[in-house]
């Protein structure tokens, strides 16, 4: 990925921040946190990782929410950054740190469960 498309996507993590936080009123939006943004090299997409507090089905209604403000979304990232194009938005779920905290409980496991063999 080249430095510009870097910047922009760290620009667009702060503005989509914003915009999701505070001006989509959305009641099926839970608490999200955009954790990263990914542009193509032409800056014609934006893959917009994020994380949603909640379950399954809250998982899955903010995305569908997220999803029908797509349009909205965008244009208020054409106002908040310069650019030719504003990039089109693509919302995926964050993986990682489900990864992430799974790796956790397995080595948590692990560690008592050697303390419970010594004793």
């Amino acid at each position: 990925m080249n430095l510009r498309a870097n910047r922009v996507g760290e620009q667009m993590k702060k503005e989509l921040s914003d915009i999701i936080g505070r001006k989509i009123k959305d009641p099926r939006i839970g608490f999200v946190t955009v954790t990263d943004v990914q542009l193509t090299g032409d800056l014609q997409q934006a893959k917009v990782f994020i994380s949603v507090l909640g379950d399954e089905k809250q998982k899955k209604d903010t995305l569908k929410a997220l999803a029908k403000a797509k349009g909205f979304i965008r244009s208020e990232i054409g106002q908040r950054i310069r650019l030719r194009k504003t990039p089109d938005l693509l919302f995926e779920f964050d993986e990682s740190i489900d990864y992430g905290n799974r790796i956790e409980t397995l080595l948590k496991e692990i560690s008592s469960n050697e303390s419970n063999q010594e004793n």
